[in-house]
């Protein structure tokens, strides 16, 4: 499965960007997230252009940067037009710095502290999309507080099981996000927030979650979202302007994973709203999509050394087995969704990519857990030193990253037209100890 750019070169290596990733390595050492900008650019515009042929109203395209944000990451949304969706004080820092405009912020987040509501308000960001009640209450204080209104969406349920894993199913009704349509707590808050002097209620948000490789459940979602803009014009006189209906598109982890193509999901989402738009009399809410996952998965791919190789027999219910773990020199630091929620992978050895695939591995991390990043795949077979990228580690890697066992976080390269450029620098051991503080009374 070669994504994006990759291509096998005239030397049997993987290509990335125009850039063997052999070389990459000795550049830049291991392991390595290697982000792939043309795909990533294409992604962005694939979204866009899709809203625009099949939304007949005004549409936005929000990137949802905790799958991978970074300085660079923020420039880069920035140049293809899209707004950005932080979900963090550290996240909106980030984007601030980078100088991403903030009138094309979100700001997300189910426990907002005050500090970071505030430095939204001072930074005017263009939406606050509120979780719950006392959110409202504070943020409401905290605006009138400085004499302004801040522009909102209020955060729904819609009582929908994603078919997802359970672990990243937001939009069901035991959740921890949102306000609970089926409970009446979302038109409370539509009532609340009409009612209040510090907020602006500009429109509805709703996620149902992520990695979905089934669209309905989201298509439902729409209808359900339909309905409830206009029940609050029924029951308020008030119609409003914006409907986000989040993200969550899968992406090919696997060769079996087909999800819909961005064109496929764009235009089955428009023809939904735009049916149940009619049947509700209403007119185009500015529809609101934020891809994560789905414009930066496929991008990313993480380097790795393979250093030990072991062989084990064992006898489970009578039958004896064979194993081979190739060991990696990372694993649950820089990629814990195996750990997480069992999160499946296919790997190319970056140096035979030419060769086919003969023994059947487990590719083990290197960190004091059962850290195993992929179970049984088929490779060519292996010998300490070769390199083996991990496909489609672009969302939630990076941004997951630990420290954990002292390991210090990878590099990410940006790769495109056969040039590769920095986008984090590697953390070194040095770096770990930035923050440690010996306490006075263990001086030497």
């Amino acid at each position: 499965m070669l994504l994006g750019t990759q291509r096998v070169n005239e030397f049997g290596h993987l290509e990335i960007g125009g850039c063997d990733t052999t070389k990459l390595v000795e550049e830049f050492g291991t392991p390595l997230y290697v982000l792939d900008e043309e795909y990533i650019r294409e992604n962005c515009r694939r979204y866009v252009d899709a809203l625009r042929n099949y939304y007949k109203g005004e549409s936005r395209v929000v990137y949802a940067g905790k799958a991978f944000l970074t300085l660079g990451m923020c420039r880069l949304v920035e140049q293809e037009g899209l707004w950005l969706d932080v979900s963090s004080g550290g996240e909106l820092y980030t984007a601030l710095k980078a100088d991403f405009p903030p009138e094309r912020i979100l700001m997300h987040g189910n426990n907002k502290s005050p500090e970071e509501l505030k430095l939204a308000i001072e930074n005017e960001v263009g939406r606050i999309v509120v979780d719950n009640l006392h959110e409202l209450e504070l943020l409401n204080t905290i605006a009138q507080e400085r004499g302004v209104r801040a522009n909102i969406l209020l955060r729904v349920t819609p009582g929908i099981d994603p078919h997802t894993h359970r672990f990243i199913a937001t939009g069901q009704v035991d959740t921890k996000f949102g306000l609970n349509l089926k409970n009446g707590s979302a038109m409370e808050g539509i009532r609340k927030a009409l009612s209040m002097n510090g907020v602006n209620l500009l429109g509805l948000h709703c996620h149902i979650g992520s990695q979905l490789l089934r669209i309905s459940p989201i298509l439902k979602a729409a209808e359900i979202m339909v309905e409830f803009l206009k029940e609050v014009k029924d029951q308020t006189g008030v119609e409003l302007r914006e409907l986000d209906l989040g993200g969550g598109l899968g992406i090919r982890y696997l060769s079996t994973h087909n999800p819909p193509s961005i064109e496929e999901f764009v235009q089955r989402l428009c023809a939904v709203m735009e049916k149940n738009l009619k049947r509700s009399g209403l007119s185009y809410p500015v529809l609101l999509l934020e891809p994560g996952r789905s414009i930066v998965g496929e991008a990313g791919t993480t380097l790795y050394k393979v250093g030990a190789i072991k062989e084990v027999t064992f006898s489970k219910n009578g039958k004896l087995f064979k194993r081979i773990y190739a060991m990696v020199d990372g694993g649950l630091s820089d990629n814990p969704r195996p750990q997480l929620y069992n999160a499946k992978y296919e790997a190319i050895v970056a140096n035979k990519a030419s060769q086919k695939g003969e023994v059947h591995y487990t590719i083990a991390g290197k960190h004091c857990e059962t850290d195993v990043l992929i179970w049984d795949v088929l490779l060519p077979p292996l010998e300490p030193g070769d390199i083996l990228a991990v496909l489609s580690t672009g969302a939630y890697n990076y941004s997951m990253a630990s420290n954990y066992n002292r390991f210090p976080r990878p590099a990410a390269v940006l790769v495109r037209n056969g040039k590769a450029e920095l986008l984090v620098k590697r953390e070194t051991y040095e770096d770990l100890l930035r923050f440690d503080v010996i306490p006075s009374h263990l001086q030497k």
